[in-house]
């Protein structure tokens, strides 16, 4: 395994074996000294055309705990704002001696044309592309979903993923990646942020929250309403919050075996009410946590048979 630009890209085995070192490596995380030597002498690039905290300051904590050295570049100072292409940019960067690229891009399918047109020999990894997909992300919550229900895999598991689902590359990786899992995989949102394509994917639509929380999920994850993406199709926040919000209400009625997920950021009184958020069944920082376990496990695996 070279690249990691899409959860189609791992089978159940390869998804497991990463979650099963993220657990190993989550010890050392926890340890005085969080450092291993695994990765010592290697570069690690994080390439971001978009803005991020959770995701590339995860990378940052993963790479340096594995001993790497990390360089982060945002587009706005480099000579991307010079018209650079993106091909030229990771061919400089691997000239400089990357042996990794972390890549954050809005168009989607960046990450994969890097790693598929032998522009570059460095291992490349989407860290999100456009609307498309965000493996990492899924890996991180699948590790946290095997934590609080203490499983392997999840099989038997219901997750129910509310909100705007044709804009995030979070609910596309998830949906590929529970479902290999063993998962059953619910949606649920409005008409128009929903696209067709996720019940072909393995997931079931309900067209009603209140619906789809009734069937008592085990897990509830919520996703950003991502209004930059969206040309007309958001009209008011407060019809959107009034259907779609995990709010007080519908907290209470869920099981109090349910747990509450969020790939962050939060917008806090839309889509996820501030109770919610912060109830003591909310995984939420946890999934934060996890993230930095799952990235050194995907640096391991992409980097550590060369060093």
């Amino acid at each position: 395994m070279r690249h990691l630009t899409s959860i189609r890209e791992l089978d159940r085995d390869a998804a497991l074996a990463i979650l099963d070192l993220a657990d190993e490596l989550a010890q050392v995380n926890a340890r005085e000294v969080k450092k291993l030597p695994t990765l010592r002498g290697k570069t690690v690039v994080n390439l971001f055309y978009e803005n991020s905290t959770r995701t590339r300051v995860s990378f940052e904590i993963a790479a340096t705990r594995l001993s790497a050295d990390v360089i982060n570049i945002s587009s706005e100072v480099s000579s991307v704002a010079k018209g650079e292409s993106l091909k030229d940019t990771a061919q400089t960067l691997e000239a400089l001696g990357a042996a990794a690229i972390v890549v954050r891009h809005p168009n989607s399918g960046a990450a994969k044309q890097l790693a598929e047109m032998g522009w570059v020999q460095s291992s490349i990894i989407n860290a999100g592309d456009g609307s498309h997909e965000h493996p990492t992300q899924a890996l991180l919550d699948a590790m946290t979903i095997r934590q609080l229900f203490s499983t392997t895999d999840l099989a038997g598991l219901s997750v129910v993923i509310v909100g705007d689902l044709s804009h995030s590359r979070v609910a596309r990786s998830n949906i590929l990646l529970l479902n290999k899992l063993g998962a059953e995989v619910l949606i649920a949102g409005p008409a128009e942020l929903v696209p067709e394509e996720m019940t072909a994917m393995g997931a079931k639509r309900f067209e009603d929250l209140d619906e789809a929380l009734a069937s008592r999920p085990d897990v509830v994850m919520m996703l950003r309403v991502q209004k930059e993406r969206m040309a007309s199709e958001f009209a008011s926040e407060r019809e959107y919050a009034k259907n779609w919000q995990l709010d007080s209400r519908r907290l209470n009625a869920l099981p109090e075996s349910s747990r509450i997920m969020h790939p962050g950021p939060m917008n806090r009184g839309l889509e996820i009410s501030a109770e919610a958020a912060d109830d003591p069944r909310s995984a939420i920082l946890r999934q934060v946590t996890n993230g930095v376990s799952v990235r050194m496990a995907v640096l391991h695996t992409l980097l550590a048979a060369d060093s």
